[in-house]
């Protein structure tokens, strides 16, 4: 059951589970369009994404019409969204933005993220008799740009890679904090919505 945060007349804003692909493929058997869709008995359309392994909140439409209208209003960053992660490691400047550019689709991409560190910690992680002291860091995170993986790639160029990620992060890192930590997916949440109205949706930070 996907959990629904918010509905209206055009749209409903939900909490998109880890591990579940937003849009059906080859190959995916369970996806958010599909799932949700059943679920809700009437057909969802598709707005804008997340990765398949970022849980948290995502609006989807009720209709074609709301749909164009919707993918309008995100594209127009007339809807704002934030995003936290917990990652690998440390960053010099605890506020600012990283502005690397991503290669996408075989072309350089401008790509521009704000980031601010709200936490920093450490764990010691034990393996064949030998301890590792793990230095994390909470970031929260806006996008002044919609690349795929952004948030990843900028974060993993950082030398600060989220935790979890098997695909651009540490992965000697993650295996410890899988066993000694108990984190075994992607560490990155879509957390913060605002709605061109104001209305702001939110999901507590732990």
């Amino acid at each position: 059951m996907i959990s629904i945060i918010h509905e209206n007349s055009e749209i409903l804003v939900i909490n998109k589970p880890c591990g579940l692909a937003v849009q059906g493929g080859k190959g995916i058997n369970h996806s958010l369009d599909k799932d949700l869709s059943i679920q809700t008995g009437y057909r969802i359309f598709l707005v804008h994404r997340l990765d398949k392994d970022t849980s948290g909140l995502m609006i989807v439409a009720r209709n074609a019409a709301a749909a164009s209208k919707w993918t309008k209003l995100i594209g127009s960053k007339d809807v704002r969204k934030e995003y936290v992660a917990v990652c690998i490691g440390t960053l010099k400047q605890k506020k600012g933005i990283i502005t690397d550019d991503l290669i996408q689709h075989g072309q350089e991409k401008t790509a521009v993220t704000e980031y601010q560190v709200e936490k920093e910690w450490s764990i010691n992680c034990t393996k064949d008799g030998q301890t590792t002291e793990v230095f994390l860091s909470r970031i929260r995170l806006k996008l002044q740009t919609g690349r795929m993986h952004q948030i990843r790639i900028h974060l993993a160029k950082q030398n600060c890679p989220i935790a979890g990620d098997d695909l651009h992060g540490n992965f000697k890192i993650n295996k410890l904090l899988k066993k000694e930590a108990g984190i075994k997916t992607l560490q990155l949440f879509s957390v913060k919505l605002t709605l061109p109205d104001g209305k702001t949706f939110e999901l507590p930070v732990e």
